[in-house]
């Protein structure tokens, strides 16, 4: 024991203690070392696949840039072998009809997750999550044909209502549409955006609903419990800890369902009619993609439309990446916690 009035000697440094076992070994094991290079590797391919692709299009893509210019992005008419090309239609409508189908898909999302995540039994949630997850496994060209033979009949009624009473919304406006005649042709409404918009909506809603409801279980045990012990309800308790601490997760699913109804191509193709004209009123007749596009002429394009179809694609490639990389680091910060009030 020390004298008194003689300092203790100092005690083992529990700091250094924990340093020392946290720090790594010198030399790895040699299944460390696979795990490491086979994790390295095929985040190698996967970007190296990616750039191949981006490649093959560019090149592909050349002769008819090359022809093409900066009108390629501002000529709606589509005619390349007269040189006369352009994605301004098909892209103003891609745009479009992910739009739409984002405004339809993000509430029923939302709700099917807090619902799932909040609300559900036990034994139910496995089951709502499984469905959920069953509904991505549906072949697009289903979907195609439940539009076009089942959903559009009856969707035709709310277009006709919506073009009457918000005509005055220029997207909502049709032309050659006379809400007051009760004999008027229904087919100005068929094959719209509009259509198209809720059947990628639905196909749209699983990823996007699977994003939130895995960031709304990842909110803090604490904070629910503390708001529900300041008397909050369950729905107040929703609002000020689930939804502020899952916003990165809403957006991030939101935008990763944009960039997939973006590149949706069968039920778009066999839903909408056609046209190579700037259209900007979602429940009129007529409408297109770029994806729907490739389909539609890949079959009897020669080598010159082949290359203009490969520059539609590239576009779309480009478009539907950034909007891909911007939504997975808003998930990947999400899920993290990061960047969140809660």
């Amino acid at each position: 024991m020390p004298r008194l009035g003689q300092p203790s000697e100092p005690g083992p440094d529990p700091e250094g203690v924990d340093e020392a076992r946290r720090a790594p070994r010198g030399k790895p094991e040699p299944v460390d070392r696979l795990f490491r290079g086979t994790l390295r590797g095929s985040g190698a391919l996967v970007l190296a696949i990616m750039l191949l692709v981006g490649v093959f299009l560019t090149y592909r893509a050349a002769q008819a840039l090359g022809v093409a210019k900066g009108s390629f992005l501002s000529t709606s008419a589509w005619e390349p072998d007269s040189h006369h090309f352009g994605i301004a239609a098909v892209l103003t409508g891609t745009v479009l009809i992910g739009l739409t189908a984002i405004v339809i898909a993000f509430p029923l999302a939302l709700g099917t997750a807090l619902y799932i995540s909040e609300y559900a039994p036990r034994k139910l949630k496995r089951t709502l999550v499984s469905l959920v997850d069953l509904m991505a496994a549906v072949p697009s060209v289903v979907y195609g044909l439940w539009g076009a033979f089942l959903l559009q009949g009856k969707v035709v009624g709310l277009s006709r209502w919506i073009s009457t009473y918000f005509s005055w919304i220029p997207i909502f406006k049709v032309d050659g549409a006379d809400p007051g005649d009760p004999l008027q042709a229904t087919t100005v409404y068929t094959s719209s955006t509009f259509i198209a918009g809720i059947v990628v909506a639905l196909m749209v809603t699983p990823i996007t609903c699977s994003v939130m409801r895995e960031t709304f279980s990842q909110a803090p045990a604490g904070e629910r419990e503390g708001a529900l012990a300041l008397g909050a309800t369950r729905w107040g308790m929703i609002r000020a800890v689930v939804l502020p601490y899952g916003r990165g997760g809403m957006i991030g699913g939101t935008m990763l369902g944009l960039g997939r109804a973006l590149g949706e191509t069968i039920a778009v193709y066999m839903i909408i009619s056609p046209v190579f004209a700037v259209q900007p009123h979602i429940l009129e007749n007529g409408a297109n993609s770029v994806s729907a596009l490739i389909a539609l002429r890949y079959g009897s394009a020669s080598n010159f439309g082949m290359s203009a179809l490969m520059a539609a694609g590239l576009a779309l490639f480009l478009m539907t990446l950034v909007v891909n990389f911007i939504a997975s680091s808003i998930a990947a910060r999400s899920r993290s916690g990061a960047g969140t009030e809660a």
